[in-house]
């Protein structure tokens, strides 16, 4: 199973790690990436051995995604989606598709949100309704990853007849009826390609569904969520790792030449990196118990889940701010890529579920009311 960190470290050495900065700067999918990814058989790591995948699980994906956290953020959320979106087409998809992912072919990611539900990903506005040659979608799809880029996408909508307020569809890109919606231009991620998606009647099969119609938002939660709060913590760790790392090596190399003094020297700032230190050991050691929670069924198990990304989130949003504090207007140039990670680090707070969204579920779980 550690076979694939050498390969990875390969693709990170030679690809992400030289493509970061123009992948930030120019807002540019990181297409190079994803193809070495899946040549390389990171793509298809969570997929069982038997079908041509590395036989990963969570444990894998999050090591992965931490990895790639690190060097660029764009690159970590591409590769973050399409495993939660994996997970679901394992589970419930056909074989050909699973085996096409497998073999690194195959990218998918997750379109949940929407413009009239907004971070709500559990009160799908979007339509499903049968019609003669199968189901026909409509929907305002908002800030899919990678919308445009990827192979499918694993879409929610109301169900089609069923109790419930969801159900799920494993949506190819190139199906008639979508269309994708302009380029992203935001503050940070700059590179994950996401955009809106709009379905007008675009018909696909009915054997389509992943899962039960109806069951879409038992299966998100029970399959996509922990896997997506996991990763997305995972993230957070990577991205506060290489940010006390540069923090590190700019305060080790720079000097305060009246004093004869490096900066790592002065008490004050030595202070301010070991909260850094602190609060992303912290946080790795919370997604690490949260493994741990789930692999042994822990009765705690998903009271961490929905802990870890909401902590982790923050985490990184302080250990950020304190790097642009100490490193002073050396942070703000491109150079040191603190200021990169500074705006990547703030999208944890908004991706669905929110941070407080967060905090909601959690204060409702340890008070013994339900979730929604």
């Amino acid at each position: 199973m550690l076979a694939y960190q050498d390969r990875l470290g390969s693709v990170i050495d030679d690809v992400v790690r030289p493509q970061a900065a123009d992948v930030d700067v120019n807002g540019k999918f990181p297409r190079d990436a994803v193809a070495a990814l899946g040549e390389q058989g990171i793509l298809g790591l969570t997929i069982p051995e038997a079908l041509g995948g590395g036989g990963g699980g969570l444990e894998e994906a999050a090591d992965v995604v931490r990895q790639l956290a690190e060097v660029c953020g764009s690159t970590a959320m591409v590769v973050l989606m399409h495993y939660a979106g994996t997970v679901l087409i394992d589970n419930h998809g056909p074989e050909e598709v699973r085996r096409a992912i497998g073999a690194g072919r195959h990218l998918t990611t997750l379109a949940f949100s929407e413009r009239g539900s907004r971070s709500h990903f559990w009160a799908p506005q979007s339509a499903a309704t049968t019609v003669e040659t199968g189901v026909c979608l409509d929907a305002h799809k908002s800030w899919v990853t990678s919308a445009g880029e990827e192979d499918s996408y694993v879409w929610s909508s109301r169900p089609l007849a069923a109790d419930g307020p969801m159900s799920l569809w494993l949506v190819p890109s190139d199906l008639a009826g979508l269309a994708v919606g302009g380029s992203f231009d935001g503050l940070g991620l700059r590179g994950n390609g996401s955009v809106p998606v709009e379905a007008d009647n675009a018909v696909i099969s009915a054997d389509a569904a992943l899962g039960a119609d109806g069951a879409g938002l038992d299966l998100a939660l029970a399959e996509v969520l922990p896997w997506f709060l996991v990763m997305s913590a995972a993230f957070s760790v990577g991205l506060m790792g290489a940010v006390v790392a540069e923090t590190g090596g700019h305060l080790t190399s720079t000097r305060l030449e009246h004093l004869d003094q490096s900066l790592a020297e002065q008490p004050l700032t030595r202070v301010d990196h070991a909260r850094m230190r602190i609060a992303t050991d912290q946080a790795s050691a919370l997604v690490g118990d949260t493994l741990a929670a789930l692999a042994s069924g822990r009765e705690d198990a998903m009271l961490r889940v929905l802990e870890v990304k909401a902590a982790a989130g923050e985490a990184a949003v302080t250990v950020t701010d304190l790097a642009m504090k100490i490193c002073g207007g050396a942070a703000f140039r491109k150079e040191l890529g603190i200021e990169r990670r500074f705006r990547d680090a703030r999208a944890a707070r908004v991706m669905a579920p929110t941070t407080d969204a967060l905090l909601d579920f959690v204060g409702r779980a340890i008070n013994g009311l339900p979730l929604l």
